[in-house]
């Protein structure tokens, strides 16, 4: 089998930092296939048209068909691109954020013209069946747990682990990297780790000195081992003030747990729901320095409680193997109609 990949991201500068990089990385090799990004922008943020998106490459895509089985999107959220009418072979769509909103589209109708529109959690399959659609599943995301060991918590200062750095400018505030800031600025005692990715460096760097934090905030701008940097934290936090922000699933927080880490989490991000019926972090219910404050302080009064949570958790629940094994399923299922 031979599946053509569509992300609709622009090229990272470093695609092995890229969670859904290495996710689609994963499927290729298990697979095969191709991977091409059908974003014409440079980096994120552009004001390039979405509707736009795939048609500067239709005729090689077209030609593409001739040596491939189906097409699989990545997408952050659920958007029907024009481009795909014109496309023979079937297409898998996988939403990797979460859904922002329970209204359905205004042109749901083409979405039933797709042959699998795959979610990764249960709140969003929820709201995409309660919208009438039936060519819909759930594959949760997952990581290589083979890379991650379960450890002490390190002794000293409570110290968190940040991911998913901002993409925009603006998302400094939607992500939570400010009501951070301002959070270890009020808390002597909280040291932060930022997981970067090559973007607004030097924005980030002049803020945390501006901050006066520079003792106590680092910036790992550069691709690392995640193990060895879980060794040095109590627990990972990701935030974001919307659910298309952030991967359903952040990797950041799935290696987290995996290495016996608690995590802190946004309500607004669909893994809040696992996190909270499992009990393996704490959820922060807005993205606003108070919140925040709320959630850091919970996690060191209950420290012990969230981690022993989190080392009763079934690493098998986020295996790359059962990623893998759940496409493969999806794949051989969609009835070619070229």
């Amino acid at each position: 089998m031979s599946v053509l990949y569509h992300l609709m991201i622009p090229r990272p500068q470093t695609p092995a930092l890229d969670a859904v990089v290495q996710e689609v990385e994963a499927l290729r090799a298990h697979v095969g296939g191709e991977i091409i990004y059908l974003n014409p922008a440079r980096r994120p943020g552009s004001l390039y048209p979405e509707r736009l998106y795939g048609l500067h490459r239709l005729v090689y895509l077209r030609r593409l068909e001739a040596t491939i089985r189906l097409h699989h999107i990545y997408n952050s959220h659920l958007f029907y691109f024009p481009y795909l009418r014109w496309l023979r072979r079937p297409v898998v769509y996988t939403v990797a954020a979460g859904l922002r909103t329970s209204e359905p589209p205004a042109r749901l109708k083409r979405l039933t013209a797709l042959a699998r529109v795959v979610v990764t959690n249960e709140r969003d399959l929820a709201t995409l069946q309660g919208w009438g659609l039936s060519n819909v599943e759930m594959a949760r995301p997952g990581i290589d747990v083979t890379r991650l060991v379960p450890q002490p918590p390190p002794s000293g200062p409570l110290t968190l682990l940040v991911g998913s750095a901002p993409w925009t400018l603006d998302q400094f505030a939607s992500k939570g990297v400010d009501a951070l800031l301002a959070v270890a600025q009020t808390r002597p005692d909280l040291r932060l780790i930022f997981l970067w990715r090559g973007l607004f460096a030097g924005q980030m760097n002049r803020q945390v000195i501006a901050a006066g934090l520079s003792e106590r905030v680092t910036v790992l701008n550069h691709h690392v081992d995640v193990n060895a940097v879980l060794e040095d934290v109590h627990a990972s936090i990701t935030l974001a003030s919307d659910a298309t922000l952030v991967k359903a699933f952040p990797h950041s927080l799935l290696e987290s747990l995996a290495a016996g880490r608690p995590v802190l989490v946004s309500r607004s991000i669909p893994m809040a729901d696992f996190v909270e019926q499992a009990g393996c972090g704490v959820i922060v219910e807005r993205v606003d320095p108070l919140a925040v404050l709320a959630a850091t302080d919970e996690l060191a009064a209950r420290y012990q409680q969230y981690q022993e949570a989190t080392l009763r958790l079934d690493r098998a629940t986020f295996s790359l193997d059962r990623v893998k094994r759940t496409y493969s399923r999806i794949y051989h299922s969609v009835k070619d109609t070229a």
